[in-house]
């Protein structure tokens, strides 16, 4: 049945119903889906563990910052894992260095070790983020690329709505150790996932596997820094909210809140960015991310913390979805690998660098100022969203 419809001659009308979700793509759903569980059940977890053990705000910022940096180390290097190991080999090691690692964690809480730990399970997130993003758009038609984005961003955020609020209560109800082995188990699983998958990518030749190069004139360094400078804040948020405030609830609440508005965002994003273009919704939800990271300042008011998470969440999943788009629509199938690895590095850098620089900015200021001076890192982030900052550097280089 298979056969005959290949051969079968396409319509606009075959195109409209198309299958988006095939089953290969349903394995890299689950997946990702339980990788991203097994990072965000610990993204608020391990600095809090941390500051339980006596290392502060500080260690707190560089839990986060390792692991991140370490991914964007490591993202530099996936686009050319995926040429030599295919998706198969290259996904699979990135399962297990996100996942085993955690089981470290039950037998220390040395700053030095658990840093060492973050190192690790960020060169196994650098390797499923890369590599899954890049395995999206070869599996899904061209013209429904940002739907298929918007699905995959649905189902990569589900781990946030659930694991963020999820791993800070699951602290006082079974306690650190037996989270750790959770978030372990969480990844491995995704092993029995990897059968049916393609294993080579056919888009990658290796003139494309150099991330930065080739930058100059493609139009992907304007959604790298806009999208970079959304992720600051949302770095800060979820390492800090919960060292910030004292109610508990409250802070589940909106780190709930922010973790399910994203995707759903994320998915909105890309259906009405198919439509009218995804360029013309990106400085409103750059704008929309700023108001929620400023209602930060006002990190005693539970109304202002709720309200603020909601407005951020919508803001940043559409930014995710929007940029991604963006830098798809302006790069050739070849270059696929390098700009989800360009992406990944906005993603992670803005989050790392975020949380280490804020750890040191809050032992000097206290939170209301820091957070201040994170919201306007992102509103400034506003103006190159326009694109009016893009078209003089574009009429400049004429």
């Amino acid at each position: 049945m298979t056969d005959i419809a290949c051969e079968l001659p396409t319509t606009p009308n075959d195109l409209a119903v198309e299958r988006l979700v095939t089953p290969a793509f349903g394995r890299l759903l689950v997946m990702v889906f339980g990788s991203g569980l097994s990072m965000y059940l610990l993204t608020s977890v391990v600095p809090l563990y941390l500051a339980a053990s006596g290392s502060g705000g500080i260690g707190a910022g560089l839990s986060t910052g390792a692991m991140m940096l370490s991914a964007v180390a490591v993202e530099l290097l996936v686009p050319r894992m995926l040429r030599r190991f295919g998706y198969f080999g290259t996904l699979g090691l990135g399962l297990v260095l996100l996942g085993a690692p955690s089981v470290a964690l039950v037998f220390t809480s040395a700053l030095p070790l658990v840093l060492a730990v973050c190192v690790v399970r960020g060169a196994g997130l650098a390797i499923m983020v890369v590599g899954a993003v890049a395995l999206v758009a070869e599996i899904t038609p061209a013209h429904r690329r940002g739907e298929g984005l918007g699905i995959y961003g649905v189902v990569v955020g589900l781990p946030a709505a659930i694991g963020l609020p999820l791993g800070v209560y699951l602290t006082t109800v079974v306690g650190y150790d037996a989270l750790f082995v959770l978030a372990a188990i969480a990844s491995l699983a995704g092993l029995a996932m990897l059968p049916g998958l393609p294993r080579r990518s056919t888009g990658l030749e290796e003139q494309h596997v150099k991330v930065l190069g080739g930058l100059r004139g493609s139009g992907l360094l304007m959604p790298t820094f806009v999208f970079a400078a959304v992720t600051v804040a949302a770095g800060i948020s979820v390492t800090f909210l919960p060292l910030g405030s004292a109610n508990h609830l409250v802070v589940t609440m909106a780190l709930l809140i922010q973790a399910t508005t994203a995707p759903l965002a994320r998915w909105l994003a890309g259906r009405v960015g198919d439509r009218v273009g995804p360029a013309k919704l990106l400085a409103p939800a750059v704008l929309l991310a700023a108001l929620g990271a400023g209602s930060l300042v006002f990190i005693g008011s539970p109304v202002a913390v709720i309200l603020g998470a909601a407005l951020f969440g919508l803001g940043f999943g559409a930014a995710q979805n929007l940029t991604l788009a963006i830098m798809y629509d302006r790069s050739p199938e070849l270059r696929y690998g390098q700009v989800s690895a360009l992406w990944n590095l906005a993603y992670d850098g803005g989050w790392g660098i975020g949380a280490i620089t804020f750890g040191f900015v809050v032992a000097g200021t206290g939170y209301p100022i820091a957070f201040a001076l994170t919201a306007g890192i992102v509103l400034a982030a506003v103006i190159p969203a326009t694109g009016v900052v893009e078209a003089v550097v574009e009429q400049f280089d004429r």
